[in-house]
């Protein structure tokens, strides 16, 4: 098996029956979401691992080539285009690896979702779609959609009915509100059941959206 990316994993405090792969933003790392897992209260007869895997360093363009970790690389501002769908499909790729070891490990792969915050979320989103086993779900949160020209070949006929939840700070000035209702709409045009909350934040994570996520993980892994 291929060597895994190195990530933080929280064990729940019996027997493992689901997971949770969440992937951080540009410039953060698996610690990032860390202290927001014991926030979701999770019933611990669900028996959820968090694998939070740390994103690659690389030099990004639109901060100047600094070297940092990254899902891929952006290049301007506008995010409806000049995507680096290489560098996407390679980080897709190192996250499948998590996902096969999950499996390797007994988990069901309807009993994986995918989550993922800003790029994180991109990639949720790439992978999830495309993955060619089952999954249980895919939360994309403050993100957009990458690669929606490839989709209607690519998309894998086991999750064409992935329940997906999306979620997007209405003062967002780092993905604009508009990536991400663009990316629910191409979505749910192909028939993906999308739940879409939006509140008054910026490019972050607020109470009421823990509380969905919550609430879109127990619906899914119950």
């Amino acid at each position: 098996m291929p060597e895994l990316l190195p990530a933080v994993v929280i064990d729940p405090p019996g027997p493992v029956r689901a997971s949770v792969i969440w992937l951080h933003g540009l410039g953060a790392d698996g610690h990032d979401f860390a202290p927001i897992v014991p926030e979701l209260r999770l019933p611990a007869a669900l028996g959820v691992r968090f694998v939070l895997p740390h994103a690659p360093g690389m030099p990004v363009s639109i901060n100047g080539g600094m070297h940092m970790p990254a899902w891929y690389d952006i290049s301007e501002l506008d995010l409806r285009r000049r995507h680096d769908e290489a560098g996407l499909r390679a980080s897709a790729a190192r996250i499948g690896d998590w996902i096969a070891h999950e499996r390797a490990g007994g988990i069901e792969s309807e009993r994986i979702v995918l989550a993922g915050f800003s790029q994180g979320g991109a990639v949720a989103l790439f992978l999830g779609l495309r993955h060619p086993e089952p999954l249980a779900g895919i939360v994309a949160l403050s993100t957009y959609l990458i690669g929606e020209d490839s989709l209607d070949h690519e998309a894998s006929a086991a999750n064409r009915r992935l329940p997906i939840l999306m979620a997007h700070g209405s003062l967002d000035d780092v993905v604009p509100l508009a990536r991400g209702e663009a990316a629910r709409a191409a979505l749910t045009q192909r028939g993906w059941p999308v739940q879409f909350h939006s509140w008054p934040m910026q490019h972050a994570v607020c109470l009421e959206e823990i509380e969905a996520v919550a609430t879109f993980l127990r619906t899914t892994l119950a």
